[in-house]
């Protein structure tokens, strides 16, 4: 029997294809990323009693900048040079979350029928928003250390190549980090190309020390999104997009079509944790908490195949040819434990036989025991 500790407290999500679906509430979810650490509520109360003193709740009820105001965009420009990104206000629209950014930045910039390079195994927020979006995703090799840059110069040689959706640092679902060598080739091919390079930096706060984004690399054609969603809370919906000054007019007038502008009173908020440092030292918290997390991952699934990083919040485990991943997804299923194969993640037809574990879901003990109970099953060879 799993752990009386829940694992979930409301409905998460099961992949279905590439979209999601609510699965049943009190699942041990290995399935849905939703990191967290204990006392976060308690730091939403303090917030909120922070803001309710602060006088300057009149603006909260009112329409804001498509992109936030730039005081607010100079905060967030701040808290983006932290992380290696020489930004100023002008270069930054802030938006709901990083799925947001990657919606107005593909409106904004990328017109239906547009080719888009990806890895071969991507995240699946960003399929269903090229599918909806009518662009074509091309795969790309990806293995350990990142994007198959090689294989991306010749596809780019034999069919008209648009734009490069990449997560250089911590891939989902692979964990991988792209080095410098490999980012600045990437940056060559784009230039030679002249594609545009959508770089997902949702967990890229997990490594301490990483290279550098490519923004950094090529600030003239590279959209930079990310968010507060994993290092602060899923809930906040608050993220931000940096790009160029050309490209941030085009996606702030995105911003207008879909949602406007983000609420007065989650971007205070988040403001707020950005200056007052709770944003860093949950971040911190945050990467002793996966490095543990992955620690017992490395005990528990000792001496299975796995792809992983030491900073990661997920796991992938290829599975045998003697393994179904939907049988063991579903045995899995029986036992209460929610986990994803491959397909939601796969642009390649041939979808590889494998599952991706997230592991930030959940306490400790519900994951060690969730973990012991996916050895089990792949052990059986289902």
């Amino acid at each position: 029997m799993p752990p009386k500790r829940a694992a979930i407290q409301s409905a998460r999500y099961c992949d279905l294809g590439s979209d999601l679906r609510l699965a049943t509430p009190g699942m041990v979810d290995l399935n849905y990323s939703d990191p967290s650490v204990p006392g976060q509520a308690g730091l939403l109360r303090d917030a909120l009693r922070r803001l309710a003193r602060a006088g300057d709740l009149e603006s909260a009820l009112h329409y804001q900048p498509h992109g936030g105001r730039m005081h607010e965009r100079a905060i967030v420009a701040r808290h983006l040079r932290s992380r290696q990104l020489r930004v100023e206000a002008e270069q930054v629209a802030i938006v709901d979350g990083a799925q947001h950014g990657l919606a107005v930045t593909v409106m904004a910039l990328l017109r239906p029928g547009d080719v888009v390079a990806v890895d071969a195994l991507t995240y699946p927020g960003f399929r269903v928003l090229a599918d909806m979006r009518g662009l074509e995703l091309l795969p790309v090799p990806v293995g350990p250390q990142g994007t198959d840059v090689d294989a991306l110069a010749q596809l780019c040689r034999t069919r008209p190549v648009r734009a490069v959706y990449a997560m250089p640092t911590l891939h989902n679902p692979l964990g991988c980090v792209m080095d410098e060598a490999a980012r600045q080739r990437l940056v060559a091919v784009a230039r030679a190309h002249d594609l545009l390079l959508i770089e997902d930096a949702a967990y890229a706060f997990l490594v301490e020390q990483p290279p550098p984004p490519l923004f950094q690399l090529a600030p003239e054609r590279t959209i930079h999104v990310s968010s507060l969603s994993k290092s602060v809370a899923t809930g906040l919906r608050f993220g931000f997009v940096a790009a160029a000054p050309a490209h941030i007019r085009s996606i702030e007038r995105a911003i207008r079509a879909t949602t406007s502008n983000t609420p007065g009173v989650m971007t205070a908020i988040a403001c707020g944790w950005i200056e007052d440092g709770t944003a860093a030292r949950l971040e911190v918290q945050k990467r002793e908490d996966a490095r543990l997390r992955q620690a017992i991952v490395a005990e528990v699934l000792a001496g299975l195949p796995m792809v992983c990083h030491p900073d990661s919040c997920f796991v992938w485990l290829p599975l045998g040819p003697e393994c179904r991943a939907d049988q063991v997804a579903a045995m899995l299923n029986e036992q209460g434990i929610a986990v994803s194969t491959a397909e939601p993640f796969a642009t390649t037809v041939h979808v590889p036989s494998a599952l991706r574990l997230a592991l930030g879901s959940v306490d400790v003990g519900s994951l060690r025991w969730a973990l012991g109970r996916v050895r089990e099953g792949v052990e059986l060879g289902i």
